[in-house]
């Protein structure tokens, strides 16, 4: 199995857009890339933009190589609004534009929907539901909190990639995930290979409680100790916080107690992570300096 991360935040944009290839298809989820509008009171620096246009192109060019397009939710940065196109002639996955959806994503299904229905190879609603392609075996979970249980973000949908010899899991924008529904339904699917959406620490103490950093850090721990999982990819909101490894300190303790890789996409890749988000404001001073 061949898994790529595209675009994530340690690589410089809003994306989890992950591409897979087993013997038996190939695999896009989450096909989309966007930039946060405002950090610092600041909008996107022009390294920001640059990146989002790189690797935007490297999206659309794994799109064309893909049979499979899966997509987990309906947030802009998991797909274009605007690029219907890339879904032509694709086989889609994607969350259910009824049953467990909030207001907001709800109209953004109905709008993209119908413009990917007529050109699609197949359109299906992926929530709980199991498809085979040759010996490879995907399976989409139910509907589970978009982070805290109870938030206005609605649900995604989680993605187990499985051909036989290896096993991969997408956790979508569980963020944490802090809730035990989604740690159950992780660690019963037991992968080889693991994205993680982090605890969106930035939010603690405004937006959410202490408790949900605190059990996002258990449920991590949890999956680390109760699965076979080898690399676990942390990203997505957790690295939106420069702070986010003393944060997650008992995570990566566990995961080097056990030799298991507690990494972002950037290091699976081999690459120094650039968290041009996060960087804003030192980008903004630099250029000023300049």
């Amino acid at each position: 199995m061949k898994i790529q991360p595209l675009a994530f935040d340690s690589l410089g944009v809003r994306s989890v857009a992950t591409f897979v290839e087993t013997n038996d298809v190939k695999v896009l989820i989450d096909p989309g890339a966007a930039l946060g509008p405002q950090r610092f009171r600041l909008p996107p620096h022009p390294r920001e933009l640059q990146r989002l246009e790189e690797l935007s192109q490297v999206i659309r060019e794994y799109a064309a190589l893909s049979d499979v397009l899966i997509l987990t939710h309906y947030h802009y940065d998991h797909y274009f609004p605007d690029e219907p196109e890339l879904f032509r002639d694709k086989i889609a996955l994607v969350k259910h534009p009824e049953e467990k959806i909030n207001k907001s994503q709800w109209k953004r299904s109905h709008e993209f929907l119908p413009m990917i229905e007529p050109i699609v190879k197949r359109l299906e609603f992926a929530d709980n539901r199991k498809f085979r392609f040759g010996k490879t075996k995907i399976k989409i979970s139910q509907p589970l909190w978009h982070g805290p249980e109870g938030t206005k973000l609605g649900w995604v949908i989680i993605v187990s990639i499985d051909d036989g010899e290896e096993k991969f899991l997408h956790g979508s924008d569980a963020q944490g995930p802090s809730v035990d529904e989604t740690t159950e339904w992780i660690i019963k699917e037991n992968p080889d290979v693991a994205v993680i959406d982090g605890c969106a620490t930035l939010f603690i103490g405004w937006r959410s409680g202490k408790w949900v950093l605190e059990s996002s850090n258990e449920n991590d721990i949890k999956i680390l100790t109760q699965t076979k999982v080898k690399t676990f990819i942390l990203d997505h909101h957790l690295v939106r916080d420069l702070h986010y490894k003393n944060k997650i300190l008992p995570v990566l303790e566990k995961g080097n107690e056990l030799n298991k890789k507690v990494i972002t996409a950037a290091e699976f890749l081999n690459k120094k992570p650039e968290f041009l988000e996060a960087w804003r404001k030192k980008l903004y001073e630099e250029k000023e300096a300049i």
